[in-house]
């Protein structure tokens, strides 16, 4: 007796692509992603085109002859904006000043939280009570803190006999640092709470097997913890580069640019030349630049994460 073998049809289904863990991946759950996708589209990627475009026109706030389009105008007149360069500068200086003490102090903070104390729950949360708080309440806050005659900060110095009086946010030399410290302050526990959720997902037993090898603290940093917290923190400290780097608020409430233009970051002159001077195409081609270095920053970042996922 013969055992006639069931035949395939001559066209095969191609399969369905999967994910990372092996589960087919739906195609219909774009449509469940598009009633939220849609409107980020519409309110970023809008008045981001519509910005871009107006780069390109002499547009300009009073005036009643109609807008004309100049090109490349803007673009060769901000390369001989001295003023200009001069915050961009002062914005990365900025940006780096607050970014990497915030990291190294979030990283530290995220180390404490993660250990069994005893008042746990409470002191995560009053960890994050100053990412809770607006940026203009931070601002005025500060501004009382560093006030010359009656701020805490220069009343403490009195009382250890360190002098007083500092008109801290008003010196050349004290007013970026000044502000760079408000910003770590800040934005330190939004950092921490990433790097502590890093460390929450770092398998136990690898530290255990670790101590039992007879490795220490600072070994175990560096060959457990590290590796597994690596990719948040790479992701964390782009992100917070681009944010601190695109500040207006905290600084405006603080400083309003000032003394001198000392802590007039690249929003906060864009705004100005904007707001208070009328040019809108000239302050959209900064906007433009703007852009394109903070493109640049998650072009770098995307290409390390291809990379380290190749690796892996």
């Amino acid at each position: 007796m013969t055992v006639t073998a069931a035949t395939e049809p001559s066209s095969k289904r191609a399969p369905r692509p999967v994910g990372r863990e092996g589960r087919p991946l739906d195609h219909g759950a774009w449509f469940l992603v598009l009633p939220a996708l849609i409107p980020i589209l519409v309110l970023s990627a809008g008045p981001l085109l519509y910005g871009i475009g107006l780069a390109f026109t002499d547009s300009q706030s009073g005036r009643t002859s109609p807008t004309q389009w100049v090109g490349g105008l803007n673009f060769q007149d901000l390369l001989h904006d001295t003023l200009f360069w001069d915050s961009f500068r002062i914005g990365l200086v900025w940006a780096a000043g607050v970014t990497v003490p915030q990291f190294l102090l979030a990283l530290g903070l995220a180390l404490l939280l993660d250990q069994d104390l005893r008042l746990r729950p409470l002191a995560r949360a009053l960890a994050i009570i100053p990412w809770a708080m607006p940026e203009v309440v931070v601002g005025i806050m500060w501004r009382l803190v560093y006030n010359p005659d009656a701020g805490i900060l220069n009343e403490s110095l009195r009382d250890l006999g360190l002098g007083g009086g500092h008109d801290w946010l008003s010196g050349i030399g004290t007013a970026l640092p000044a502000v760079v410290v408000v910003g770590v302050w800040a934005g330190m526990p939004q950092t921490a709470v990433a790097l502590l959720a890093g460390l929450q997902n770092t398998p136990r037993e690898l530290h255990e097997a670790a101590a039992m090898d007879g490795a220490g603290a600072w070994r175990r940093f560096l060959t457990v913890t590290w590796p597994a917290l690596r990719p948040v923190a790479l992701a964390i400290t782009a992100l917070n580069f681009i944010w601190n780097f695109n500040s207006f608020a905290l600084v405006y409430v603080l400083t309003n640019g000032g003394p001198g233009g000392r802590t007039r970051l690249p929003m906060l002159f864009s705004y100005e030349e904007a707001f208070r001077y009328g040019q809108f195409g000239y302050a959209a081609a900064m906007g433009c630049v703007m852009v394109a270095v903070i493109s640049v920053i998650l072009a770098g970042y995307l290409a390390s994460r291809l990379r380290g996922g190749e690796d892996a």
